[in-house]
């Protein structure tokens, strides 16, 4: 599979990742989470996206448990993981309200975390979850700084964050924020006009997107711009030998900002799919012929 650089002076990724969002879900054993981490690998997805929230805090220790089998493994992926996100949940009995946290003290002790779960020496990319608005830029950088002397994460970036909160925060780091991680598909298309895949590009950094397929809604939505989507997906499924979900794919890797799609699969034969897509190359029009559709008016 292709390989990706995130910026000049970050790391390198496969040009797709694979989420474990939802990996809490699959049910798997750690064995069974393990084969699953040995197909994407064979595929050459080798990007493992995380959060410490996700699964309500569980699901970076499945996966530490899974490579726990295989240590060796480790070498041969990035994982990427976030944190300042504040969950109610069981496991967080002293937290009261959703909030955001960039404080030095919650992002070190949530890498501390982070790095037990996974059961990892580093951390290859730390994003910050979600912007923060009491975030204090000075102290957030100087905690990040740190972080990546230390060796415990070797690049930060962001997710979920407009250009001037991106450039608010780099403007007090001395190592490069290396991606913004945003939500983008056929469904949701403010990156693309509101400037966030315009300053990625000006910055050549390559942004992360998550919820590609809008959540499953690209494919089985039933109002009205759901089913001018599919329709038209449905016609250019023809006319280039592809699936849905590898149309859906390849619009989004013809953004000029290289992003890198993060897929939420349990299943092994839909990360060879998507793979796949990387080979398709949409004509200009086609691509305008979904973006028409999915906004419902010709462009100006």
């Amino acid at each position: 599979m292709k390989r990706i650089a995130y910026h000049a002076d970050g790391p390198g990724g496969s040009a797709i990742a694979a989420g474990l969002w939802r990996s809490d879900s699959w049910n798997y054993s750690p064995q069974e989470l393990l084969n699953w981490i040995e197909s994407a690998l064979e595929i050459g997805i080798t990007t493992f996206d995380h959060a410490d929230i996700y699964g309500l805090y569980t699901n970076e220790a499945r996966f530490g448990e899974a490579l726990k089998i295989n240590p060796s493994l480790r070498e041969k992926m990035e994982i990427v993981t976030k944190c300042d996100i504040c969950l109610v949940c069981d496991q967080k009995p002293e937290y009261r309200i959703n909030h955001y946290n960039t404080t030095p003290e919650h992002i070190r002790q949530s890498v501390e975390n982070s790095l037990r779960n996974l059961q990892t020496d580093y951390i290859d990319l730390l994003l910050l979850h979600r912007p923060d608005p009491l975030m204090d830029a000075d102290s957030t950088a100087g905690t990040l700084d740190e972080l990546i002397k230390s060796g415990k994460v070797r690049h930060a970036g962001v997710s979920n964050f407009s250009p001037s909160q991106f450039d608010l925060l780099q403007s007090r780091l001395d190592a490069p924020l290396v991606t913004n991680q945003v939500e983008c598909s056929l469904h949701h298309l403010e990156p693309i006009f509101d400037g966030t895949f315009d300053h990625a590009q000006m910055n050549r950094i390559t942004p992360m997107i998550w919820s590609p397929f809008a959540g499953g809604a690209l494919f089985w939505g039933d109002d009205e711009r759901a089913q001018r989507v599919r329709h038209t997906i449905g016609q250019l499924t023809e006319k280039y030998s592809a699936s849905a979900a590898q149309i859906v794919i390849a619009w989004l890797l013809a953004l000029p900002c290289n992003p890198q799609p993060v897929l939420g699969t349990g299943k092994a034969e839909r990360l060879q799919e998507a793979a796949a897509a990387l080979e398709i190359k949409l004509d200009r029009q086609d691509w305008f012929e979904l973006l028409v559709a999915s906004q419902g008016h010709p462009v100006p």
